[in-house]
């Protein structure tokens, strides 16, 4: 008997300071001191990678991080009281780091759609593009279009995963190419001559012709153009709608005017290396 008490002694003994640790893991992770934050860092201007540190600027492996994501978070990072992480992911691999507690959000200009809602909880938009366009090389006969069914017989070319590649099959009779993982690859094919346009926000747009002077923006007339939601949003876990988090972040979002995130914008532009 006295065997079989000491045993049982031992065991709630050794349960309780499971207990115990299991309360601490649990308490550290609802407190974190950092805002860790999954983007490309290859999407100007919404978020790049460079080599010199800037007062917008966040350290990665490799170099830094800049753009307009950058200071979004670098905001609501304040606000939280958190330093702010980034960490460079691949788009396909962002929402599966955020479901797998890699990331906290997902702030990489990424547009809340039917298929991604099912699985990240996305906030009000930090940015809407006003439309989508097309980006076409400035000496070349598509660079005066208005029409985005112009475009039927050209080989057009988007981004994996995302609506600029989606959006291509508006166009009756186009060649639509397989897409690319990442925009400057789409960027080099254009310039290359594979394909004769590629789409995109007019942010982007405006970035990538800044730095790429052989290109040039094709904006559509009205009701000529391409059906497509440009807002974007931050995504964050599935199920944390409502929750603290959720709302602090949303809180901080909405704290930053339109007109700041303008300014935030022209700055991102401005800022993006040459090439970019």
């Amino acid at each position: 008997m006295k065997k079989m008490l000491m045993a049982l002694a031992v065991l709630l003994t050794l349960t309780a300071c499971g207990n115990t640790n299991q309360t601490e893991e649990t308490e550290e992770t609802q407190n974190p001191s950092t805002f860790t934050v999954g983007m490309e860092c290859a999407y100007a201007p919404f978020n790049y990678q460079v080599a010199q540190a800037s007062d917008t600027s966040v350290e990665i492996d490799g170099g830094y991080c800049d753009g307009y994501d950058v200071m979004i978070a670098s905001r609501i990072a304040d606000s939280l009281g958190r330093e702010l992480v980034i960490k460079k992911i691949s788009w396909n691999g962002l929402i599966p780091a955020l479901q797998n507690d890699e990331i906290d959000a997902i702030i990489a200009g990424m547009t809340a759609d039917e298929e991604r809602e099912e699985g990240v909880d996305f906030t009000d938009p930090y940015y809407d593009s006003h439309g989508m366009i097309m980006i076409v090389r400035a000496d070349s006969e598509e660079a005066s279009y208005t029409d985005i069914q112009q475009f039927s017989g050209k080989n057009v070319v988007g981004q994996m995963g995302t609506n600029y590649d989606t959006v291509i099959d508006q166009i009756e009779g186009v060649n639509h190419v397989t897409p690319k993982q990442t925009y400057p690859e789409m960027i080099l094919a254009l310039q290359s001559g594979d394909v004769d346009g590629i789409t995109a926000e007019i942010a982007v747009a405006q970035g990538v012709v800044a730095a790429n002077p052989d290109l040039a923006i094709v904006e559509f007339d009205e009701g000529h153009g391409f059906e497509c939601d440009t807002t974007v949003s931050i995504g964050l876990k599935e199920g944390s709608r409502g929750s603290e988090f959720f709302n602090a972040v949303s809180d901080a979002l909405s704290a930053i005017s339109e007109d700041e995130r303008a300014e935030l914008m022209a700055l991102a532009v401005n800022n993006q290396p040459a090439g970019e």
